[in-house]
């Protein structure tokens, strides 16, 4: 091997790394423009399959990559705000949206003016001086953008460069003879390649590099592509280990869908190959592997989106379903929050506020029980509320360790500051249940020791409790439906509390005074309405955050 040899190898490992590396940063710049409409496109999926496919499409298109999508969805399906009726839509959808990088790969044949070398430069220089100089961080991510879209120009350009003087080199010729001649073995090709990589877009880019070359024949080519199809599920397979069984069942459809269509694609394109072998043998070009490459996908999903829900039958054959141990809250709430969707921090967050508002319906309930517990002296009520409190405890060292790895993420601004409120919203409730903890000792005093509550001191507790818990009810709706009447609501009940803890404080020492209540009992319903009061501190802080967000 000559230093001119080592010289190329260096010049297209260079190249894959830039091509790799562009793709990438291209991705998460659009990721992070397109910031909450990605949520909000999930959003609209609501178990419409045609939607689906759509939204999966779209979003594909944006994060460049099917197996990133489909890693995403095994993530959805785990954490369980995606069923697997909605996700074969979005699968299929995938599929489509992947082919748009081999479209932008194949821009170089469309003139010189789109040639990699004549714009690429430019793009990573306007990409540089958005990134770098300017202050806002919209224009930074168009800028990231930019600079991505370049370098994965310059990389192709400096692979294709590797690989020019070796266009007429026999040992590609034979090489891709061979692959063309066995389809299998074409198609386990693209298959191993497309996995290590990992990323089908770029395998069918380091394709389309080679074609650009004349290197590649049309049968080759043909069935290294449907093979790509296959490697890119190796991502989502591994990503599913782990994961429960819907979720599993999720990434074997993803398999299953390209299978299929690669068995029939495959059968079909070899006869066609053996009745028109100078086709098969003739040079193929970048543009003509992007058609196949989206004439595949499209019509792969056309031909097997009315039996998606065979497609769910036969992964329940392939992933035996089996009855599955009883799930504790914590060990529920740690598979929601799933780390595969970190990929997308809109996501990430929308399922946090699920779980903190459910935390907060049972941090509301153990308060139910603990007034419960002290106003009808129920020892087993106590026994409860001590047991939930350990339970919300681990809802708040889970979801604040999952709400600091979304802090680590690439977030903009108005994401920094949901994070933070989160956080903020957690240690509220967390709270909460401290003070319901609370009530329930002293309810269990008050068991303990023979003692009850006067007719006037048991309507105070109810009356101040009936305000309390409306506090955080409507500080838990505000966080749910962000609308400003619930935070109004939320403050004005936290107002009220306030004022009675105050009345009933002052009317309960006179009944001390004038021996109407023993001490006992006076000490217990003033540490009552106390830790009643600061609970509704808490829904007031809670409904603040919301606030501060709308």
């Amino acid at each position: 091997m000559s230093l001119t040899d080592v010289e190329m190898i260096f010049l297209f490992l260079g190249g894959l790394g830039m091509f790799l590396f562009g793709m990438d940063a291209m991705a998460k710049g659009l990721q992070q423009y397109a910031g909450g409409k990605m949520k909000h496109l999930m959003g609209v999926l609501t178990g419409n399959r045609f939607l689906g496919v759509l939204m999966g499409a779209i979003i594909t298109a944006i994060i460049q990559s099917s197996s990133a999508t489909t890693v995403m969805i095994v993530g959805f399906v785990n954490a369980g705000i995606m069923n697997l009726t909605q996700a074969v839509g979005v699968i299929m959808g995938a599929n489509i949206g992947t082919t748009i990088t081999s479209w932008i790969v194949s821009m170089s044949e469309w003139g010189k003016v789109l040639k990699p070398e004549f714009f690429a430069p430019v793009l990573v220089f306007i990409g540089v001086i958005l990134f770098v100089f300017i202050k806002n961080n919209k224009k930074k991510e168009v800028g990231e953008i930019f600079i991505g879209l370049g370098l994965l120009f310059i990389g192709l350009s400096f692979m294709s460069d590797a690989i020019t003087p070796y266009r007429e080199a026999q040992i590609f010729k034979d090489a891709f003879h061979i692959l063309g001649k066995n389809p299998i073995l074409g198609i386990l090709t693209g298959a191993v390649v497309t996995a290590i990589i990992q990323s089908s877009s770029a395998s069918v880019g380091i394709l389309q590099t080679l074609a650009l070359n004349g290197i590649v024949n049309f049968r080759s080519a043909i069935f290294i592509t449907l093979g790509q199809n296959i490697g890119t599920c190796v991502t989502a397979l591994i990503s599913s280990t782990g994961a429960h069984r819907t979720a599993k069942r999720a990434a074997v459809i993803h398999l299953l869908f390209n299978v299929c269509g690669t068995v029939l694609f495959g059968i079909l394109m070899y006869l066609l190959f053996w009745f028109n072998g100078s086709l098969a043998d003739s040079s193929i070009s970048t543009v003509q592997i992007s058609i196949f490459h989206t004439i595949f996908n499209v019509t792969n999903t056309l031909l097997l989106f009315p039996f998606a829900n065979q497609l769910v039958k036969l992964s329940g054959i392939i992933i035996k379903e089996k009855e599955d141990t009883q799930k504790t809250e914590i060990t529920v709430l740690k598979d929601n929050l799933d780390d595969r969707i970190l990929e997308t921090p809109p996501f990430a967050l929308s399922v946090v506020q699920k779980e903190i508002l459910y935390m907060g319906e049972i941090t509301l309930e153990n308060a139910n029980k603990a007034i419960k517990a002290i106003l009808e002296n129920e020892r087993e009520v106590v026994a409860e509320v001590l047991e939930k409190e350990e339970v919300i405890n681990g809802f708040e060292k889970i979801l604040t360790e999952y709400l600091v790895k979304i802090n680590n993420c690439s977030l903009d601004e108005k994401e920094y500051d949901l994070v933070k409120d989160y956080m903020n919203t957690v240690s509220d409730l967390e709270r909460i249940g401290d003070h319901a903890e609370n009530l329930a000792e002293l309810a269990e005093n008050k068991i303990k020791h023979g003692i009850h509550f006067s007719e006037e001191a048991t309507k105070d507790i109810k009356e101040i409790y009936q305000y309390v818990s409306s506090a955080v009810q409507n500080a838990l709706d505000a966080r749910r439906e962000e609308k400003p009447e619930f935070i109004r609501a939320a403050f004005r009940f936290e107002e009220i509390v306030d004022n009675l803890e105050e009345d009933f404080r002052e009317k309960h020492i006179t009944r001390l005074a004038n021996g109407e209540c023993n001490i006992e009992a006076g000490v217990i319903f003033l540490d009552a309405i106390s830790n009643l009061e600061r609970i509704s501190d808490h829904a007031d802080n809670i409904a603040g955050y919301v606030k501060n967000t709308l």
